[in-house]
C-alpha cells in the first residue's frame, strides 16, 4: 500500500479531507470560459491560491476584480477590454494559435501541472458546450496532479488507486454520484450516504452509483476506492 498523507482542502460550503500521496501543497486556481461562478464564490475560492486564467476565463476574473498571474489561451473568446485590463496589470500571457489540437483549459492544466502545482482547482468547467465539459473532465482526471473542478452549482473530485477522503458540507448538497473512468472501480467504498457501498465494483459501462443522498441528519460521507479512477459529482441544491 502506498504512503497516504493528509490534506485538507477548502471550498465554499465544503471542506475535505483527501488522503493522497503528495504532502505538498501549491495551489492554482484556473477559471475558465464555461459557465462563470457567482463573483462571491470566485473570491472565496481564490483566497490563499495561485490565480490563473484561460482566454474567456480573463472576463470573469476582471469582472471579479480578481487579478490572475498568468493568461493562456488562443484569445478567440475574451472580450478586448480584459486582454488590455491583463496586460496593463502585468500579468503573465501565453497566446496560442487558435488552430491547434488542445483546448485553452487543456492547455491551462498541463502548464500548471508542469510549473508544480500540486493541486489544481478549475472554475468554470461546467455549462455551455457538452464537448468541451467531456473533454475538460476526461482531462482533468487523467493529469497526475490533482484537480478539482468546482463552482457554486456542482463539483467533481477524482479518486485514484487507494485514495479516499471524508467531504463535510455546510450545504446540503441535491446529488451525489460516482462515475467510474478509464475502466472499472474496484473496492469502491462510500458510507454517510442513502445507498451506501462496501468494497464494491462499479463498471464504467454501467453507470448505476447515480443520484444518491446524505444520510437524512447528516451532512458528512466517506468514500474510497482499491483500484481505477474515480469521478465524485456533487450536485448542490440550487
Amino acid at each position: 500500500m502506498k504512503n497516504l498523507y493528509t490534506n485538507v482542502i477548502i471550498l465554499p460550503n465544503i471542506s475535505i479531507t483527501y488522503q493522497k500521496q503528495s504532502t505538498k501543497e501549491k495551489e492554482c486556481l484556473i477559471v475558465t470560459g464555461g459557465r462563470p461562478p457567482t463573483v462571491a464564490w470566485l473570491k472565496k475560492a481564490a483566497q490563499g491560491k495561485t490565480v490563473w486564467a484561460a482566454d474567456h476565463g480573463i472576463d470573469v476574473c476582471r469582472q471579479a476584480n480578481l487579478l490572475p498571474e498568468r493568461l493562456i489561451g488562443d484569445f478567440d473568446s475574451l472580450e478586448k477590454f480584459s486582454l488590455l485590463w491583463a496586460k496593463e496589470n502585468n500579468v503573465s500571457i501565453e497566446q496560442f494559435p487558435v488552430e491547434k489540437d488542445f483546448t485553452d483549459t487543456q492547455l491551462a492544466l498541463e502548464r500548471a501541472a508542469e510549473e508544480g502545482f500540486t493541486r489544481i482547482y478549475l472554475t468554470g468547467a461546467f455549462g455551455n458546450r457538452f464537448d468541451h465539459s467531456f473533454s475538460t473532465i476526461l482531462s482533468a482526471a487523467a493529469l497526475f496532479t490533482s484537480v478539482i473542478l468546482a463552482d457554486e452549482k456542482e463539483m467533481i473530485i477524482f479518486l485514484k488507486d487507494e485514495d479516499m477522503l471524508t467531504a463535510c458540507f455546510s450545504k446540503i448538497p441535491k446529488a451525489i454520484s460516482l462515475l467510474p473512468l478509464f475502466g472499472d472501480a474496484k473496492g469502491v467504498t462510500i458510507t454517510g450516504v442513502r445507498w451506501e457501498l462496501k468494497d464494491a465494483l462499479l463498471k464504467e459501462r454501467e453507470q448505476i452509483a447515480i443520484s444518491n443522498r446524505l444520510t437524512d441528519g447528516k451532512n458528512t460521507l466517506h468514500a474510497s476506492l482499491a483500484r481505477g479512477t474515480l469521478a465524485l459529482y456533487v450536485c448542490m441544491l440550487e
